[in-house]
């Protein structure tokens, strides 16, 4: 980038904990519907962004469907749209490579969920997470099949589909920092897996202004930010310092990136607002290049022999051979 990096602290050495409580963001983290009729320009996404996964495979839990009722019609949308069990191990297998190295790395401490288990209801929303009853290590995803019915349309089905069970699989696997966590960076980190896993939907827009921890897309293109400017690996490392301690909001991300938060927010308007500006400029080129291209066909047009009722230009045949009738 070509831009300075301030040292950030070495990676702590891995404290192996006992498993910690379920993740609680009350209410139960919803993947936001998106806005129905509002007709909005993609932010860019980064370059090729499904290279960012590794070929590593890791192991699977146990996945599990309960579909509360075959009569809605979101069911058959949802059977058609997608293969179920192919669709939750690529999910979690999207989800794993981008948080975490390897199944064997000392450095990768993958939480121990032992199940999901996928619910296709009718509900208000579009879908959230939460552990089971049982324990913290069986987690339940919800998704509504009003949403999958109603609010998708048929081209966009899969993709999605795929886009709300990649976000939700994030919540089975991602730390909280002992519930201690901002809601909006555990929103966050999930968008910027759905973007990395080349799953963004078209109304998503890159934004700097309000706050960094607004949460879900607003916060993973931050996200995404300090990961093209501190190297590969930094959400990764994020999610590790989640792992092994509680969210001390300075302390935190002055050893994650050597600087407070909010200089980092207010870096990140700097260089949103450069970028904007560059893709202004280069629109306004494309536009010149239109009109130079006009002005040529204009002058073109000018010099065609007039006729009885005005200028006409006679289009030139393409064809080698004579006219057949």
């Amino acid at each position: 980038m070509g831009e300075f990096q301030p040292p950030s602290s070495p990676l702590p050495t891995p404290v192996f904990t006992p498993p910690q409580s379920s993740r609680h963001v009350p209410p139960p983290s919803e993947t936001p519907a998106p806005p129905p009729t509002e007709a909005t320009t993609p932010s860019p996404t980064p370059s090729s962004p499904t290279q960012s996964i590794s070929s590593t495979t890791f192991p699977l839990p146990k996945l599990r469907l309960e579909i509360r009722d075959l009569n809605h019609k979101g069911a058959p949308i949802f059977l058609t749209a997608v293969p179920a069990s192919n669709a939750l191990q690529k999910s979690i297998q999207d989800v794993l490579k981008l948080l975490y190295v390897s199944p064997t790395t000392k450095t990768s401490t993958v939480p121990p969920t032992r199940s999901v288990t996928l619910i296709l209801r009718s509900m208000p929303g579009v879908a959230y997470t939460t552990g089971t009853e049982l324990d913290a290590e069986h987690k339940e995803i919800h998704f509504s099949l009003d949403y999958i019915q109603n609010s998708i349309t048929a081209p966009r089905r899969e993709h999605e589909i795929m886009g709300v069970l990649t976000h939700e699989m994030v919540h089975c696997y991602q730390y909280d920092a002992f519930g201690t966590c901002p809601g909006g960076l555990i929103e966050g980190v999930a968008d910027w897996v759905r973007l990395h896993a080349g799953l963004s939907p078209p109304h998503w827009k890159k934004e700097a202004s309000g706050k960094w921890d607004a949460g879900y897309q607003h916060t993973g293109y931050f996200l995404e930010y300090l990961e093209q400017r501190f190297g590969r690996g930094l959400v990764r490392r994020l999610n590790e310092k989640l792992r092994i301690e509680k969210y001390q909001e300075k302390r935190f991300w002055t050893e994650l990136c050597g600087r407070p938060v909010e200089l980092l927010w207010a870096d990140y308007g700097k260089s949103f607002k450069k970028e904007k500006g560059r893709n202004e400029e280069e629109g306004k080129e494309g536009e010149g290049r239109n009109e130079d291209e006009e002005c040529v066909m204009v002058e073109k047009e000018d010099t065609t022999i007039p006729t009885k009722k005005g200028f006409h230009a006679e289009p030139k045949s393409t064809s080698t051979n004579p006219r057949v009738t």
